[in-house]
């Protein structure tokens, strides 16, 4: 709500002040007719009966006055007060039926700025209730279509099962097919589930301070198979004793995320480097890949939930990661970027909060 400014205040008082001039110009036009009243048809004797007879003269003129001032005040509360109220409640009717597109119109004429004031509040109510609503369907519809292709695995591969006399090696290959789906079902919902809490600030963070150099080794060795498997080099840069205040469990999601990607996306020979630096303020890390990279467009869409840009890759992943990330990091109040360029490779850049009492970066 927008504070007074000094011209509405200017106009509040000089509606007061016309209407303070009115009454009493009426006031004196009535006692006036009174005493003109006395003074032409009476004479200057101020009888009983003389005073009677003006008081009645009086009070017809003061009753004709008061029914042409009630109507001028009832079309002034039509047009003023009544239309604009109607305008605003029905838009808000509207709204709880369910139809957030409606916008109350900007009314215009002098003492409309409060109407026009509720109007907007209304106004952007409505657009966040609808890119909320947007966003509800959205996210109903990109759950339906995910879970479609695990069950669709699932029920194709558990149909296969069931023929006769079917080979040993193709039973396991069925059935690892039909665990894989199951467990990439069974990842989507937790994150789905996660995702929910942190948005519904049902998770608070549990401040912490502690090295964050070993976290994310420890982050980084959980993918040591991945790395010897696909003879990826590792280069790390990680300075000592860097103390962040921060929930060290939801950020560990953070790690696991960007380095599960890294890993994904990076070919066989690929290098991945993991380099942490500090100053005062924050703690930034770095982690780079050599992988297949992405276009500006894909990049900008890459924290919304179930976008995924490389569709060749969609089984590795439900398009949920990244968006829990870039959840994670603003509860955590830090920042998160991207630099990418297509066949050169990814960085992801967070920065952290470092602990108030954290000693200054080891050199």
């Amino acid at each position: 709500m927008k504070k007074p400014t000094f011209r509405r205040a200017i106009q509040e008082f000089s509606s007061f002040l016309l209407f303070f001039l009115l009454v009493g110009f009426v006031v004196s036009c009535c006692m006036m007719l009174f005493l003109n009243v006395l003074s032409k048809e009476m004479g200057l004797t101020y009888t009983s009966d003389n005073i009677a007879e003006a008081a009645k003269i009086t009070f017809l003129n003061v009753v004709i006055i008061t029914v042409l001032f009630k109507t001028a005040d009832f079309i002034r509360r039509r047009i003023m007060v009544d239309r604009p109220v109607k305008m605003i409640t029905d838009a808000a009717e509207k709204i709880m039926n369910g139809d957030f597109s409606i916008r109350v119109k900007h009314m215009h004429g002098s003492g409309m700025d409060g109407f026009n004031q509720i109007g907007e509040s209304i106004n952007q109510m409505a657009e966040e209730l609808s890119s909320v609503e947007t966003l509800r369907t959205d996210f109903i519809a990109n759950v339906s279509h995910e879970m479609k292709t695990p069950l669709a695995v699932m029920q194709n591969y558990g149909t296969l099962l069931q023929t006769p006399d079917l080979p040993e090696e193709k039973r396991i290959e069925y059935a690892k097919a039909i665990t894989d789906a199951s467990r990439r079902l069974a990842d989507m919902m937790t994150n789905i589930l996660k995702l929910n809490r942190l948005e519904n600030q049902q998770i608070y963070p549990n401040l912490t301070t502690f090295d964050l150099g070993e976290q994310l080794c420890e982050s980084l060795l959980q993918y040591e198979s991945t790395w010897e498997r696909k003879n990826i080099e590792i280069e790390t840069e990680i300075a000592d004793r860097v103390l962040v205040s921060a929930d060290s469990e939801l950020l560990s999601l953070v790690w696991n995320n960007l380095f599960s990607n890294a890993f994904k996306f990076t070919e066989d020979g690929g290098k991945v480097t993991l380099t942490l630096i500090a100053d005062e303020k924050y703690a930034t890390v770095k982690i780079s890949d050599t992988g297949c990279g992405m276009s500006a467009e894909v990049g900008a869409h890459i924290f919304e939930k179930f976008y995924q840009g490389d569709t060749s890759r969609a089984t590795q992943g439900n398009g949920l990661g990244l968006a829990l990330v870039k959840r994670v990091v603003d509860i955590m109040q830090g920042e998160i970027g991207v630099e990418s360029a297509v066949g050169v490779g990814t960085t992801f850049t967070v920065k952290i909060g470092r602990a108030n009492d954290g000693p200054e970066e080891a050199r």
